[in-house]
């Protein structure tokens, strides 16, 4: 028993905040010291919420040891700071050339690792075009696939638009599907997850927002999404991703050659307030 748990006596307070806290019941209490049974390990899915909430750093999980977490108290953002990042992030369709660097690719995509994930399965694949000669080698590949297709009279009904993406690429070079980023992310999740798109969205947002606090730009890449999964799907295999995977949604990101010095100002009015149940009859908002 507890091979999987690692309590320090000296420095537990028996305070019963990690049994309470296991989101599957699995570390019980004997006495004034927790314990979780080897057995039930295939039943832990991993969320160490047990080593984030023992106050004194007594507990340890599967190898962790809670002196190499980082400390909250003191380090969070305030709520205004971050209120004014969420307000000041806009959506980048002007890049420069400059790529960004690896170090810095590598600490966006560490700290997205702990975005959450349903049941906690964290298995969001981000496929990432990091060298700016593949990403514009998967440009090019792109639209002369887009090309082909609607030359062979294959965009699917209600796609027509694309059409225009595609002239404006062979006519001026301009890149309407990709903004001319320098780099491409791909957020995939296995179909039989308990929540594959939603995973793949909350992880991209995580992403935009830690970028934008980078000074570095995001664009969701909605036209790259339909064209990639619904006019040019042997792209994406040509990229590797399993066939196995949902396909959350696209991002192009950059250094930005565009300056925004102000937040745009909107107000929320799409917010239903329920006052009062109504489950005897149908009911709508008004």
């Amino acid at each position: 028993m507890n091979k999987i748990l690692a309590v320090n006596d000296e420095t537990c307070i028996g305070c019963g905040e990690c049994s309470a806290d296991c989101p599957y019941g699995l570390i019980a209490m004997e006495g004034d010291r927790p314990v979780m049974d080897d057995s039930q390990a295939g039943m832990c899915v991993q969320c160490h919420h047990c080593l984030a909430i023992c106050p004194t750093g007594a507990l340890g999980i599967q190898g962790r040891k809670p002196s190499d977490s980082l400390k909250l108290p003191g380090n969070r953002p305030s709520a205004e700071q971050l209120a004014m990042l969420i307000k000041g992030r806009r959506t980048i369709r002007r890049y420069r050339s400059e790529p960004v660097s690896l170090e810095e690719i590598d600490f966006l995509l560490q700290t997205v690792a702990y975005a959450p994930t349903g049941v906690n399965n964290r298995q969001v694949l981000f496929t990432l075009i990091e060298e700016p000669r593949v990403m514009e080698e998967f440009r090019q590949a792109t639209y002369r696939t887009l090309q082909a297709k609607i030359a062979d009279g294959g965009l699917p009904a209600g796609m027509e638009y694309l059409e225009e993406a595609a002239r404006r690429a062979n006519d001026s070079g301009e890149d309407t599907i990709f903004r001319g980023a320098p780099h491409f992310l791909v957020a995939s999740s296995p179909k039989d997850g308990p929540s594959p798109e939603v995973d793949c969205h909350i992880a991209l947002s995580y992403f935009e927002l830690l970028a934008a606090s980078m000074g570095l730009g995001t664009v969701w890449s909605g036209l790259a999404k339909w064209s990639l999964t619904m006019i040019a799907p042997e792209l994406l295999v040509k990229l590797g991703i399993p066939e196995s995977h949902v396909i959350g949604y696209m991002m192009a990101f950059g250094r930005p050659a565009v300056t925004y010095h102000r937040t745009v100002q909107r107000e929320n009015n799409n917010v239903h307030r329920v006052t009062h149940l109504c489950l005897t009859n149908n009911h709508t908002p008004e």
